[in-house]
């Protein structure tokens, strides 16, 4: 079975500009319109195999550009370490480690 991972989703947020025209309008229509792969080959013009496999190829791309440059794990730690921050300060009296978190959060950002 061919399923959709959201891991792949939430990367080609991140990096579906730097995917070719073709593989992104493929990628979009799986994953943000929810369109079968008869559907897209219907829409493209081509076999649901040839959609299969662009769809493998853009996942594979999407993937090797996260492990190269890390853009999606890193906003996540920084959308982590920001929450944790704010609640810290809305608490108050966690100044100490409210200062720990904000030069974290600094570290990951400049990293």
């Amino acid at each position: 079975m061919f399923e959709k991972n959201l891991k792949i989703g939430y990367l080609l947020d991140f990096y579906g500009d730097i995917l070719s025209e073709r593989k992104r309008l493929v990628m979009s229509y799986y994953y943000n319109d929810d369109l079968s792969l008869g559907e897209i080959a219907e829409e493209i013009g081509i076999s649901r195999q040839g959609v299969r496999d662009l769809i493998k190829k853009a996942e594979e791309e999407l993937s090797f550009y996260e492990e190269k440059l890390g853009m999606a794990k890193r906003f996540q730690l920084i959308r982590t370490q920001a929450e944790q921050l704010l609640e810290l300060l809305e608490l108050g009296g966690g100044e100490e480690k409210a200062c720990r978190l904000a030069r974290e959060l600094t570290e990951t950002a400049r990293s």
